[in-house]
């Protein structure tokens, strides 16, 4: 299933995020307006004012569903699998809220989603999308890694994870904005865990063993290294499995057709 999938919450959507979560680890956004649900596994709390371009996905009545990275003043990447077949006026994007049932921070609408003319499963690649948001956030926003950026993508490289999503696979999502550190994985070490890995479209990350990844309800969020947005989350088998690392849009891949939206 996606992480895409939300990893996620109600019982129709749990099923879709199960077939999301097969594809991968975090969480896939609810389409309707139920609302949503993932979170970060094995991660702690964080602050939107550290990391005040972590942002998260929410139906008009609240809801939220995935996450995502603000990358302009009025732009936002996330997951495709988080808003195909959404309508720009049923989404709405929460920034600067670290804990979901507060009222700190900006609700702002979204005039327009572009998902990758590609995309047609999580697992199959071009996982990734843009929102124009109605108005304009005055924050720092993070930068995308470029093609250049191949080092980002080593082996062994430390990197970020954030969300709000579930804490364990079927949990409850998380009320508060959690982070974990986790390494990037080898392209074979991905393509053992999951036959239809596409280096070139994808990056995995996490730790051998499992215990720390993202889950249901991240999906869309961001994997940071180097100081630049490298990966969006996409999907996972289950989450936090050992043998079985999440799985990340590689946002190198997608630069010139996410830049050409900003």
């Amino acid at each position: 299933m996606a992480k895409t999938l939300h990893r996620l919450i109600t019982s129709l959507a749990a099923a879709v995020a199960a077939i999301a979560l097969m594809t991968v680890a975090p969480a896939s956004a609810d389409t309707s307006d139920t609302g949503v649900s993932p979170y970060i596994v094995g991660g702690s709390r964080v602050s939107t004012s550290t990391y005040p371009w972590v942002v998260y996905l929410a139906t008009s009545t609240g809801g939220q569903f995935c996450g995502g990275t603000l990358v302009r003043a009025n732009k936002v990447v996330t997951a495709a699998h988080c808003v195909s077949g959404r309508s720009a006026s049923s989404t709405r994007v929460v920034h600067g809220r670290d804990d979901k049932q507060s009222t700190a921070g900006r609700v702002v609408t979204v005039s327009a989603i572009w998902v990758h003319p590609s995309y047609r499963t999580a697992s199959s690649g071009y996982d990734v999308a843009v929102l124009t948001l109605g108005s304009s956030i005055s924050s720092t926003y993070l930068p995308l890694a470029t093609p250049s950026d191949t080092a980002l993508y080593a082996a062994g490289t430390s990197a970020r994870i954030y969300g709000w999503g579930t804490t364990c696979s079927g949990c409850s999502a998380s009320r508060y904005l959690l982070g974990a550190t986790v390494p990037l994985t080898s392209d074979s070490t991905c393509k053992t865990a999951y036959s239809n890995y596409s280096p070139t479209s994808m990056v995995c990350a996490g730790y051998p063993n499992g215990g720390t990844d993202t889950c249901q309800g991240d999906s869309g969020g961001p994997l940071v290294a180097g100081g630049k947005l490298i990966g969006a989350t996409s999907f996972g088998r289950g989450c936090a499995l050992a043998g079985y690392p999440g799985v990340y849009a590689r946002i190198s891949s997608y630069y010139s057709a996410i830049t050409a939206q900003l």
